[in-house]
């Protein structure tokens, strides 16, 4: 037994010296109760196996049953997990910060449970560590998760070093547990989240389109395969496109907008973006101009080679010359042979997705 140091911390303005004062002895591998937005937890630093160990005890942990890690940042899943599939990522950045954890290949281990709580007080005190954070529920293994601050120190009590007493928890229920190593996503506990939510997610396919400067050829792309799913009254694929070059802000061209008319298509509306890894990571499969586009994709995210195809390849057109031109200050007559092509490629990729 030990003593165990109460501390009553601000749950909206939560002070500095308390964050430090957690984050400090996690560090030191003493075990802490802090606050979630679902139940209140332990943390305990993942690095140190004494204090890794002192909590499978208290808790009465069943053996090969591991700790999921909590991290104040999204940007830190790569640290600890590989081979992420794109559906993870539309989950993170759906329920993140949020209830939701998240099984993952490890890089150092086999598997790994990771969560990325939503409240002030967790995310600082795990920043101010500087270590990997594990943070189980407050609980005896088999008992009911604590929901406040009093259910957890009553089971708690003189079994860890320090304890912060923010009042109830915001949502008073367990994360959801997601797995997504295998080839569809498991959910593995219905808590915060509930599994239609997951499932709406998961079940829904991202289709990128790239070109150079997201006003021309990808526009083409996305308008033409948006109305092709629209009359084939499919709903389950969202289409986005975007563009590798600096500026983003910008409107489809004249020529574009003029094409596409035709097809009784306005694009009018439409506004460039540039290409980023979070739309890189949470597309399904991404549909590029040029082998050009595709180097490029690759030195910003080379983790989503086997993601990234030209157009014409993954619609399997004939054709020696598997790059599309860029119609930019061409005449008319060139967008109207690129959007022919272009629409050739699409009816092939709505029929294969």
């Amino acid at each position: 037994m030990v003593e165990t140091k109460i501390i009553r911390i601000d749950s909206f303005n939560p002070e500095l010296k308390y964050i430090r004062m957690a984050a400090s002895a996690i560090a030191k591998g003493k075990l802490v109760i802090i606050p979630t937005e679902t139940v209140y937890g332990i943390a305990a630093n993942m690095a140190n196996t004494k204090a890794i160990r002192r909590l499978k005890e208290i808790k009465k942990r069943p053996e090969g049953k591991p700790f999921s890690l909590h991290i104040d940042i999204m940007d830190k899943v790569e640290e600890y997990a590989t081979d992420i599939p794109a559906v993870a990522y539309k989950l993170m950045f759906k329920f993140w910060p949020g209830p939701l954890t998240i099984i993952f290949k490890g890089k150092n281990f086999s598997t790994i449970g990771i969560r990325l709580p939503d409240d002030i007080i967790c995310r600082r005190i795990i920043s101010h560590t500087e270590v990997p954070v594990v943070c189980p529920s407050a609980n005896i293994s088999g008992k009911p998760a604590p929901t406040d601050f009093a259910q957890a120190i009553e089971q708690m009590n003189g079994l860890v070093d320090l304890a912060l007493d923010a009042g109830p928890t915001r949502l008073g229920v367990e994360s959801t547990v997601v797995d997504v190593t295998g080839s569809s996503v498991l959910v593995l506990r219905e808590g915060a989240i509930k599994k239609d939510e997951i499932e709406k997610i998961a079940q829904k396919k991202t289709v990128l389109f790239v070109c150079t400067g997201n006003s021309c050829r990808s526009v083409m792309a996305q308008a033409l395969l948006q109305k092709r799913l629209k009359e084939n009254g499919r709903q389950d694929v969202e289409v986005l496109s975007a563009g590798l070059m600096q500026l983003a802000g910008i409107g489809a061209s004249e020529a574009t907008r003029e094409v596409l008319l035709k097809e009784g298509i306005d694009v009018s509306k439409h506004i460039s973006q540039k290409v980023n890894r979070d739309i890189l990571h949470r597309s399904d499969i991404i549909l590029v101009m040029e082998r050009l586009h595709e180097e490029k994709i690759l030195a910003i995210a080379p983790e989503v080679k086997n993601r990234v195809f030209l157009l014409k390849e993954f619609a399997k057109l004939n054709n020696a010359n598997l790059d599309i031109a860029d119609p930019i200050g061409k005449p008319l007559s060139f967008y109207e042979e690129t959007m022919a092509v272009i629409k050739e490629a699409v009816e092939a990729v709505a029929a294969l997705i």
